[in-house]
């Protein structure tokens, strides 16, 4: 029997060959029972035949095993697209009158099935891609009439990567139980779904067609994730230790052990552990946060159980020992109160040292990849590849912003700081619905807590980008999205849109809208755009405020980016939020990025045509504007001579210098600034606008109107002339309007009557093209030029058929982008 044969022999012996099934009929507990087999204390050897292989003959092997693994992976991945089938229809069934299952049911049944689908089709398109090229390159040097060894076959980060997600399959796990539940109550009690359920096809790479239980199809991710290990064995005695794969594969293989052991003694305790009282503690989340204590920050790993936080410090085991964790704080999930805000206030020198951070990692990348693609070999990489692993972690350590605080009736609190608010928010469910529930208090033995936490774990070790290969469907380049409106909310709400996307962090991941005003269906209008290198998805918040704090996440969802569904062209969809639905637009533009500069300047917009401030912003009112008076509305309304009482003149000169840099960092300040100064900048706006408002060239127009007796002709007539205005002056002046009016109905609290808000935005909205000189024939005197100005503002002021202002952005929908190619 020749090496191959024998490579062949071993594969199949271990159940890796390609058309590997379980049986179908199998009972759920023999399932689980075969699943908890402890398969990391087997002891798996090739025949001695393929340990005293030479280098060349290895390699070979090393080929074969990864094809077998290839044509498994192909297998698995049709397993689960046909498992995932049904969802779709499931989902839009729960929302009718007579559903098959209800939403809660089908998440429970595919829960972490579309995520494993998608780790696993990234593993395998990567893999493909690497036989093919490797295919490639071997004939072409068996054609060369020079002998030469062939390029080596590297897939080592490819599995290093599929095990970082692993900790997909814990979920999975954990939930299965209750999904197989799901699935036999509700075959037994609906005829629809016994019939779904009981016959799932699967189409063979011969196109035959196989028949398999929904219950069947569920076992898959479960006989997989068992599998793991035993094919990174394979994998690992067939790659020499000098290849650059074999360092890798046994970080992989140790990652997967790890895992599967911690999985395997916790499965059927549900990821509980045993203490000293006897009482037992479920893990119901784990991952690794920024812990402040005394104004330091340090990184940590957090474990959420049943009934308390534990924090940990991890130590990171030397080769061929155990990981350690080290004892931090805890505390008891009994009545603890958390509160989260952005803490966008850092020292400039920390500022300054994260920018300087960020350039360095962004040029030791591309250095590393020119490495790879060149032959300089491990002797550079690896040194610098764990560089750029610790400057990722000192990033992960000092840049999260998203603070949560920690407040225990005992009197203990702490701080933790996250990266992403999409994160936080997951921690805060997480927790917030274990303390709504009835929990029994009772002190923790933490040495034996502490020490449970290695088997314990979901997650092993901080997710950095720079560990994580090349995926070739990842973004570089420019994404923009625009935020359109919202509807579904239950109460009028002071609302922002939060948009995060992942990759690495070069550049600002995070960005958001202005908060609207109180409204039921919020309107932004507003375009962020992200630089992204290795972007993968995109997180989207829906956030409410009060009293302009932070408030609650009303809904949040992830979207998938793909370049082959992505264009240069906007794109119009609506994300589901939970309750909410927001009205979005994508677009992408790929091209090759320069190192992070400077945070850059936007264009001014004080002193500068109205028209060019909307053109660059792609709006009909300008988002100066809009801050502004929506700042007013959330916290003015009420405030005693607004408009009319000024503001601290440096504070609006200061406030009005961050809207001509930068809008993001002029919302947060105006956040906490006083709103007299909000109302003073407002003012300034218009005041400094190099044309009016309303154009000179109708002043005089406006003026004879006033001597129309009739108001409601007047009105008519004021009307008329403000349709023949450019669009982005109508639409701003009705915006403020509509504002001005609101304003007034508080007039009994405020004292802004409709009279005084016109005197008081007249001069600033109404000049003559020159004051106090003959034009057309009409001569208008000094002194009854602000008589003219309060009077025109006023009267529009007195309109109850003032137009609705048009806020929209001029995004085509997919549906309009089509027709335009027909």
């Amino acid at each position: 029997m020749d090496v191959y044969e024998e490579a062949l022999s071993y594969l199949e012996s271990h159940h890796i060959a390609a058309g590997e099934d379980v049986l179908e009929d199998v009972f759920h507990e023999e399932a689980v029972s075969c699943f908890l087999s402890p398969l990391n204390s087997e002891s798996i050897d090739f025949p001695d035949s393929l340990i005293s292989c030479s280098h060349e003959e290895m390699l070979e092997k090393k080929l074969t095993v990864l094809r077998g693994i290839l044509e498994s992976e192909e297998v698995y991945l049709r397993e689960l697209d046909a498992l995932l089938t049904p969802m779709k229809a499931l989902r839009a069934s729960a929302g009718t009158s007579q559903p098959v299952l209800s939403g809660q049911q089908v998440q429970t049944v595919f829960y972490q099935v579309p995520e494993l689908r998608d780790a696993h089709h990234t593993f395998y398109s990567g893999l493909k891609a690497r036989l093919s090229a490797y295919s490639h390159a071997e004939i072409s040097s068996s054609e060369e009439t020079v002998m030469c060894r062939n390029p080596e076959l590297e897939v080592g980060d490819l599995f290093l990567k599929m095990v970082n997600h692993l900790g997909l399959y814990g979920g999975f796990i954990e939930n299965y139980e209750k999904a197989v539940e799901v699935v036999r109550k509700c075959t037994t009690s609906d005829p629809r779904f016994r019939t779904l359920a009981e016959s799932m096809y699967i189409n063979g790479a011969d196109k035959a067609r196989t028949t398999y239980t929904l219950e069947a199809l569920l076992y898959k991710p479960l006989d997989r994730v068992t599998k793991t290990t035993l094919v990174l064995r394979d994998l690992l005695k067939t790659t020499p230790v000098e290849h650059k794969d074999f360092a890798a594969l046994q970080e992989a293989l140790r990652l997967s052990q790890s895992f599967l052991s911690g999985v395997n003694e916790s499965s059927q305790s549900k990821r509980e552990v045993t203490l000293t009282h006897g009482m037992r503690r479920q893990l119901m989340r784990d991952g690794f946060v920024v812990d402040v204590s005394e104004g330091v920050r340090s990184l940590r790993h957090l474990f959420l159980y049943t009934d308390l936080l534990l924090c940990t410090r991890f130590k990171h085991a030397a080769r061929g020992k155990q990981d350690q964790y080290r004892f931090s704080w805890y505390l008891p999930l009994a009545g603890l109160k958390l509160r989260w805000v952005t803490d966008h206030e850092r020292p400039s020198d920390t500022t300054v040292r994260l920018h300087s951070l960020r350039t360095k990692m962004f040029l030791l990348r591309q250095q590393l990849q020119q490495n790879v693609k060149g032959s300089r070999g491990l002797t550079w990489t690896a040194p610098s590849r764990k560089k750029l692993e610790q400057m990722e972690l000192l990033l992960l350590t000092h840049s999260p912003v998203y603070r949560l605080d920690l407040h225990s009736p005992s009197g203990k609190s702490h701080t933790l700081f996250f990266s992403s608010l999409y994160e936080l928010e997951e921690w805060r469910e997480n927790i917030h619905k274990l303390t709504t529930e009835n929990i029994e208090t009772v002190p923790p033995d933490l040495l034996t807590l502490t020490s449970a936490c290695v088997k314990l774990r979901m997650t092993q070790q901080p997710h950095l980008h720079s560990s994580i290969a090349e995926d070739e469907n990842s973004l570089c380049g420019t994404v923009s999205v625009a935020i359109h409106s919202a509807s579904g909310l239950q109460e009028p709400a002071c609302v922002y849109v939060c948009v995060e996307v992942d990759g690495n962090e070069f550049y600002d991941q995070q960005a958001q809208t202005h908060s609207s005003v109180c409204s039921l269906n919020p309107h932004w209008d507003q375009e962020l755009s992200f630089q992204v290198d290795g972007a993968q998805k995109m997180m989207v918040l829906c956030v409410s405020q009060s009293n302009g704090q932070d408030g609650t996440v009303l809904g949040k969802s992830t979207l998938k980016l793909e370049s082959k569904s992505l264009s240069s062209r906007w794109r119009r969809q609506t994300v589901q939020l939970g309750q909410l639905e927001v009205t979005l637009s994508l677009k992408y533009c790929p091209h090759q990025l320069e190192p992070p500069g400077s945070p850059i300047q936007q264009p001014p917009i004080f002193c500068v045509p109205i028209q060019t401030v909307a053109q660059q912003e792609g709006v009909f009112v300008p988002h100066v504007v809009r801050c502004c008076v929506e700042e007013v509305e959330r916290r003015g309304m009420d405030e005693v001579g607004i408009y009319r009482i000024s503001g601290t003149a440096t504070d609006i000169i200061s406030l009005k210098a961050a809207f001509n840099s930068n809008l993001r960092e002029a919302v947060t300040r105006m956040r906490s600034s006083e709103v007299n100064t909000v109302s003073g900048v407002l003012k300034l706006y218009f005041r400094e606008l190099p044309e009016p408002l309303i154009p000179s060239e109708l002043f005089h127009s406006l003026a004879n109107t006033l001597e129309i007796q009739d108001m409601d002709s007047r009105l008519v007539s004021m009307l008329s002339l403000l349709q023949s205005t450019p669009d982005v002056n109508r639409n701003t002046f009705l915006y403020l309007l509509h504002h001005l009016r609101r304003v007034a109905e508080r007039k009994h609290i405020n004292k802004m009557t409709l009279l005084n808000l016109a005197t008081v935005f007249g001069p600033s909205l109404l000049r003559p093209p020159v004051a106090g000189l003959e034009h057309n024939g009409v001569t208008v005197d000094i002194s009854q030029e602000v008589v003219i100005q309060v009077q025109v503002v006023f009267s529009y002021l007195q309109s109850d058929s003032l137009p609705e202002p048009q806020t929209s952005l001029p995004y085509s929908s997919d549906t309009e982008e089509e027709n335009t190619h027909m």
